[in-house]
This record gives structure tokens, sequence and C-alpha cells, in this order.
């Protein structure tokens, strides 16, 4: 490989072209340029395309989730409290960080592989030939389609993953689903909700702008489109992470040392 090359392909090369990939998204949002039937084709395999593993694994983890957490509270007579612990930690941590994080495997490695495939087949530079800008055709729809659909995958598993608490807290534990339920009603907040739909938005502009992003600077052969793809995988998880990090800082006060 040459010199120049090796460069660009190096991890924090790439990572600086997703920051500035945004920035051309920002761009091009403002712009309104931008192909509603592409949008409308992504919405749905970020949405319906990826519900099941979303509801299946919010659902287990609701259960387990719960598990832990009366075992603890029953042995303090905190019975009542069980459904209200759990849904605050489910609602602000748990439901957000499972459903990017699958969607991050299931859609941004998609969209890595398959602009990494158009990448090295040159039909991105047909799109050029043919005026047509690739981040207004390619990148844009992907970007609003995650964003739109995120927050709405996040509720769903949030409703799941009650649901199973619910079930497990009643099978497990004898707390009956209408006490479980006013726990949870008491202790969560209309903010709560809020945040798991900004949650959402910020996790899905990282979903996709990661995957577009490793995807456009694929450079090799079908070796190196695998490669992009799993590597937006483990780098959308570890901005995930830090963007959550960030967020529960400024969302629920410094903490004090």
């Amino acid at each position: 490989m040459p010199p120049k090359q090796n460069i660009e392909q190096l991890w924090i090369v790439r990572c600086g072209a997703a920051v500035l990939l945004f920035g051309q998204v920002l761009l091009h949002l403002f712009q309104g340029k931008t192909y509603y039937r592409k949008i409308l084709e992504h919405m749905v395999t970020a949405g319906p395309g990826s519900i099941s593993p979303v509801l299946l694994v919010s659902g287990f983890a609701g259960m387990i989730f719960t598990i832990q957490t009366a075992r603890e509270l029953v042995q303090f007579g905190a019975v009542s409290a069980v459904g209200g612990a759990f849904a605050l930690a489910f609602c602000r941590e748990l439901a957000p960080i499972l459903t990017a994080s699958i969607l991050a495997g299931q859609v941004g490695s998609a969209f890595a592989a398959e602009l990494g495939a158009m990448r090295v087949t040159e039909q991105i530079d047909a799109l050029y030939m043919l005026r047509t800008d690739p981040i207004d055709y390619l990148v844009l729809p992907r970007v609003i389609a995650c964003c739109l659909m995120m927050p709405f995958m996040m509720i769903f598993a949030l409703m799941i993953g009650i649901t199973g608490g619910v079930f497990a807290a009643w099978q497990f534990y004898q707390i009956v689903p209408e006490i479980f339920l006013e726990s949870v009603r008491t202790f969560l907040e209309p903010s709560d909700l809020m945040i798991i739909l900004l949650k959402g938005f910020i996790f899905g502009t990282l979903v996709a702008v990661n995957g577009c992003s490793w995807g456009l600077t694929t450079k090799g052969g079908a070796k190196e489109v695998g490669e992009s793809a799993t590597t937006a995988v483990v780098t959308t998880w570890v901005s995930i992470f830090m963007m959550d990090f960030v967020l529960t800082v400024l969302l629920s006060g410094q903490p004090n040392f």
C-alpha cells in the first residue's frame, strides 16, 4: 500500500473524516437538498427491519434487570420501589444503549458495507459524473432516517422492557403488576421520556454518520469492505458510550466527589 493511502486508512484519520462528514450533512440539510423516497426506504431499514432484535433483547434485559433489582430491594422490604428503580435505570440508560448498539450492528454495518462496496466499485465516482452529490443522495437520507426512527425504537424498547419487568417481578417475586406499574408511574417523570428521545436523536446520528463515513472512506477490495463494516460498528459503540457519559453528566448534574 502506498504511504499516502496508508495514512488515509489510519483509524484516527477516518474518525476525523466522520466529523467532517457530519459538518457536510448539516450544511446540506440547511440547504434543503435531499431525496424523500430514499429517506422512506432507509426508515424501513432502521425501523421495522430492525424491530425484532430490539424487542427481544429489551424484553430479556428487562426481566434480567428486574430479577437483579428485586433480589436486593426485597431483602430491605422495599418491594414497592422495585418497579421505580428498574424503570429509572432502564429508561435513562439501558433502553437507549441497547437499542443504539443493536442498530449500530445491524443498520450501521449495513450502511458501511453498502457504501464501501459502492466506493471500491467506483459507483460513487459515477454519481459525480451524473452531477449527483453523494452526500445528498447517499448520506443525508440515511442520517435523517436513523434520527427519526431511533427515538421510536427506544420507546418500543422501553415498553417491552417494562413488560418483561412486570412478568419477572410477578413470576419470581410475586410482586403484582399493579404495584410494579404504580411504582414505575411514581418514579418516572416526563423529563425522563424527553431524555430518551434526545438520546435517540443523537445516537441515531452517530450510527448513520459513522456507518456512512467508514463506507465512503473504504479503499481496496472486498476484504477492506468487511473491515470497514466491522470497524464502523466498534467505532459507533465507543462513540455512543462516550456521548452517553457526556449527556449523563450534563443532564444529571455534575457528580460530587
